[in-house]
């Protein structure tokens, strides 16, 4: 575990993810996070766009009195359903306001601007989150899938009048690079391509929240490298376009292998890769399973001698 800044708390290398159920329909998932936390996974990554998941983690807060056990992430200011930008200080504050409601909580660690939108002027972005921030209602943010150059221009407003900078990013990462954007406005820092990205990422030492961090299932090991047929039975369609490509699958060939000498699973030749960078890296991992949990832990411990 390591600190964010404004967070006076260890947080773990990994935030578990609630894009996924039973967190989006609203579900009880109040035993998954207990199980999660306790196994030493005390970030979890939500935000206002993913159904019911604020709701269900508040759930888990109110129903045990829970709020301090966790680094609580969420993200807002994504764009409509014509994919109208909503980045101006109302619909900030209307998002933020009802994740709070949401959450059963008056404050977020960590909040993240869900998309950029470089129309609006950053030193604009910049003061609302300070004043937020001044406000009690969040501890830290930064934006999510927001390029580094921006992210390098909001910092360098707050330098230069005395304001708190963007703390954390969070782009899309994992040893697989995407052939397209998995969603609309996303941002990858993987591959060749993002190579000045990482770099920037390795300079300044920004925590990355790594989201996809093993492609949408890539690297589960459900299937071999030179299976294509199986792979399309397996990831549903949309990210076999975005992640099986030749490119991929030679590097699912190499945790393949890896993983035979070493007795470890694919995933976590797959994990352990992102945490062998030289980025301040986090992933954001959902699952059902606390085994499969336990065994991404275990891959961290391997890299870093800490969770």
């Amino acid at each position: 575990m390591i600190k964010i800044a404004g967070k006076d708390t260890e947080v773990s290398r990994i935030f578990y993810g609630t894009a996924a159920e039973p967190f989006q329909s609203g579900g009880d998932g109040t035993d998954l996070i207990e199980q999660m936390v306790n196994i030493g996974v005390n970030a979890i990554d939500t935000a206002r766009v993913y159904g019911g998941a604020e709701e269900s983690v508040g759930r888990w807060i109110r129903i045990g009195n829970n709020r301090e056990r966790v680094t609580l992430l969420t993200k807002g200011g994504h764009p409509d359903m014509l994919w109208r930008s909503r980045l101006r200080e109302k619909e900030i504050r209307k998002d933020l306001k009802t994740s709070l409601d949401k959450l059963c909580t008056d404050y977020v660690d960590i909040y993240l601007l869900h998309r950029d939108d470089p129309e609006v002027p950053v030193g604009e972005i910049v003061e609302l989150l300070n004043d937020l921030y001044k406000e009690g209602k969040i501890r830290s943010f930064g934006g999510s899938n927001w390029t580094h150059e921006r992210i390098e221009e909001a910092n360098r407003y707050a330098s230069d009048h005395g304001l708190i900078p963007f703390a954390v990013s969070s782009p899309c990462f994992s040893m697989a690079v995407p052939t397209r954007e998995p969603w609309p406005g996303c941002i990858t820092i993987a591959g060749d391509d993002n190579e000045d990205a990482r770099k920037w990422y390795i300079d300044n030492q920004m925590p990355v929240i790594a989201y996809s961090a093993m492609a949408a299932g890539f690297f589960s090991g459900r299937f071999k490298s030179e299976d294509y047929k199986e792979a399309k039975k397996v990831m549903s369609p949309d990210n076999y376009k975005t992640y099986v490509s030749e490119e991929n699958m030679a590097s699912l060939k190499v945790c393949e292998d890896i993983a035979k000498e070493t007795g470890l699973s694919v995933s976590q030749v797959a994990f352990s890769w992102i945490y062998g960078q030289d980025m301040n890296v986090y992933a954001v991992v959902s699952t059902k399973s606390v085994e499969r949990m336990k065994q991404n832990v275990d891959a961290i411990l391997r890299v870093l001698g800490q969770t």
